[in-house]
């Protein structure tokens, strides 16, 4: 998986996110994040466990339709949308 995603490392190249801002994990972009998709994978984390990846507008479908095609797809927040689970999910994957 980690070929096809990118980081949350800072650092811009310039196109919306700044060095400090979310960015999509989709590998490669670096538009600013808009949307947290929430995930598990049953095989290796406890039932209320939730990661993170971070999708902008552009990438958000695939990055679901990823994650739905592997049964690992819980839910998709806005960004900034907090859903007081306090659970400690993983930010990136």
């Amino acid at each position: 998986m980690t070929d096809l995603l990118g980081s949350l490392s800072s650092g811009s190249t310039g196109s919306g996110a700044g060095p400090d801002a979310p960015q999509c994990s989709r590998r490669g972009c670096r538009a600013a994040a808009r949307w947290r998709l929430r995930w598990n994978n049953p095989r290796i984390h406890p039932p209320g466990r939730r990661k993170e990846w971070l999708a902008c507008g552009e990438h958000r479908s695939w990055l679901e339709a990823y994650l739905n095609e592997r049964g690992l797809w819980r839910e998709t927040l806005p960004l900034g949308a907090d859903d007081g689970a306090g659970d400690g999910g993983d930010a990136h994957a």
